[in-house]
């Protein structure tokens, strides 16, 4: 397995996020995680980036106990972030957001190739090159997150609710091209609320409430599951 959580317990305080949550993503899978606002699901996702310590439990990655290392070190090591609500930098150019991304890469003709396949992905990108992150729409400033995590050729690509406020045309395009960075080789970990997309996306998915996951399957068993069609889909 590339990532295995193993009865992580996260507190904020005296709150307690996360109760003893356990799950895995394997080399070149699409992994969901679906659930309510509240749930734990962006919680998860920072205790993976190292944004947050967990009070017990571990998270090993590509075969190594990461649970204490630093945020930057597990970039180095291959885990990489799209953060929710996208936090660019809204005064640097497009160029120099996606270079960022690079900021632990030495070898320029390498970042190079891979500006180019930021821009082949979202050709919207390229159009934008020089202009001010803070000026782009909200779905091109979406693209440009996921470009950017995109720069430190990560192994696990996390994506936190990146749907979050587009038209659904965008939505449609986000999780399309979702699909070909994965296709690509990158294995990815999705934090969603847009369920339905996601489930239709995800190789496998778990359900979080309350910090605790309280199903797990594959995508199309969870779609197909009454009780989630009920809380998620919208559909009794």
């Amino acid at each position: 397995m590339l990532l295995e959580i193993d009865n992580v317990t996260l507190a904020y305080g005296r709150i307690q996020a996360l109760h003893g949550i356990s799950l895995t993503v394997g080399q070149g899978e699409v992994v969901a995680l679906i659930g309510a606002n509240g749930a734990g699901k962006s919680t998860t996702m920072r205790a993976i980036s190292g944004l947050r310590p967990v009070s017990q439990g571990t998270i090993r990655f590509d075969g190594d106990d990461i649970t204490k290392m630093r945020a930057d070190l597990r970039v180095v090591r291959g885990v990489s972030q799209s953060p929710e609500g996208r936090g660019i930098f809204p005064g640097m150019t497009v160029r120099e957001n996606l270079e960022m991304g690079a900021y632990t890469r030495k070898v320029r003709a390498e970042i190079d190739e891979d500006l180019q396949r930021a821009f082949t992905l979202f050709p919207r990108l390229k159009e934008r090159e020089k202009q001010a992150g803070g000026t782009l729409s909200g779905g091109e400033q979406q693209m440009l997150a996921v470009g950017r995590a995109l720069m430190s050729r990560p192994k696990l690509l996390l994506l936190d609710e990146p749907s979050m406020g587009l038209a659904p045309m965008l939505i449609q395009q986000i999780f399309d091209i979702i699909v070909e960075i994965n296709q690509q080789g990158t294995t990815v970990l999705l934090v969603e609320q847009n369920a339905q997309q996601a489930l239709s996306r995800a190789h496998r998915a778990y359900v979080l409430e309350t910090g605790r996951i309280v199903k797990e399957g594959t995508g199309a068993e969870l779609l197909n599951d009454p009780a989630v069609k009920d809380a998620y889909l919208g559909v009794a």
